[in-house]
């Protein structure tokens, strides 16, 4: 009877997995094949080949670096707003899991880019010249958005104009913090670079719900964004 105890309960660990992980609620493209990932959290995501680039197509959610390492998840606002190392947190510091595995969590440049490595083994965060080649692939910065973008409006406020999402990439308006305030959810999927523009800032690349455009630009390292890995 024990026996068959202990196998019923190895049983459902298997199913549920990390009990932290939470459900996704995203739409993702149901003629695509996709392949799978692992973090160092046991954290499980979607994959997609576009090209000649193979990415995440869920927003990261770890909580560790590659060796292990805590990422410090910081809730006060002040204390983000002054943060020059790495540091993660979630929209509104929730802690609902299936809204985490949803939207991801929200990185500052800092954590992205730290030598500890924030992307799981045979991945890294992407340049912001994988990120122009992923735009130029799709047809350029006017219309690569909405070929990202998740289709509907469960997550996407409306219009969510020309979403298709038919990469597969599945991009979900997460959000941002800026100045340790959260803004846009619902409206802007923000994603970092690994690429410097200056000593205070860096690139990173968005989607907005009234547009099918990709956008480009560059801000503080101390807002927080989704991230997306590339694989090497």
């Amino acid at each position: 009877m024990a026996l068959l105890l202990n196998s019923m309960i190895n049983s459902c660990k298997k199913e549920i997995g990390n009990p932290y992980n939470g459900r996704t609620t995203a739409i993702f493209n149901p003629d695509i094949t996709y392949g799978t990932m692992t973090d160092q959290d046991g954290n499980d995501y979607k994959t997609i080949t576009i090209g000649t680039q193979t990415w995440m197509a869920e927003n990261l959610r770890t909580t560790k670096y590659r060796d292990g390492t805590e990422i410090p998840n910081v809730t006060d606002n002040l204390d983000w707003a002054n943060l020059t190392t790495g540091a993660y947190s979630t929209y509104k510091n929730t802690k609902r899991a299936d809204s985490i595995a949803t939207y991801g969590r929200m990185y500052n440049w800092y954590a992205a880019t730290d030598s500890l490595n924030i992307a799981p083994t045979g991945w890294h965060v992407p340049t912001d010249a994988e990120w122009a080649t992923l735009t130029a692939y799709l047809g350029g910065e006017s219309v690569a958005g909405g070929k990202l973008k998740e289709i509907e409006t469960t997550h996407w406020l409306s219009p969510n104009d020309g979403a298709t999402n038919q990469t597969g990439f599945t991009a979900l308006p997460a959000g941002e913090r800026s100045s340790g305030l959260f803004y846009s959810l619902g409206e802007y999927g923000y994603w970092w670079s690994a690429t410097e523009y200056n000593t205070y800032r860096a690139w990173y690349h968005r989607v907005y719900t009234n547009f099918s455009n990709m956008y480009r630009d560059y801000c503080p390292k101390k807002v927080g964004f989704s991230v997306r890995c590339i694989k090497d």
